[in-house]
């Protein structure tokens, strides 16, 4: 009996892997989300705290900024871990 070809329109030809980002770079794109979002949070502050003329929006919403930041590392990194399984 004759062997059924996986692919046979691409006998030759290996199947394709799934076109998934590597993880490695994932975690990159990560860190520099994270880096995005603590400086954005902290330019807000300065604009709020000269905005106001206080002295702690600064701190508030970069603290703020680095929870969240945080937050979406975190996320991310229990969906990469889920997609592994």
């Amino acid at each position: 009996m004759a062997k059924k070809q996986d692919h046979p329109a691409r006998p030759n030809q290996m199947p394709k892997k799934d076109k998934a980002p590597n993880k490695y770079i994932r975690f990159t794109s990560v860190a520099i989300q994270m880096g995005a979002t603590i400086w954005l949070g902290n330019l807000f502050g300065k604009w709020l705290d000269s905005k106001y003329n206080a002295d702690y929006w600064e701190t508030t919403v970069t603290l703020i900024a680095v929870f969240a930041a945080m937050y979406m590392v975190i996320a991310q990194v229990i969906k990469v871990s889920k997609e592994g399984d």
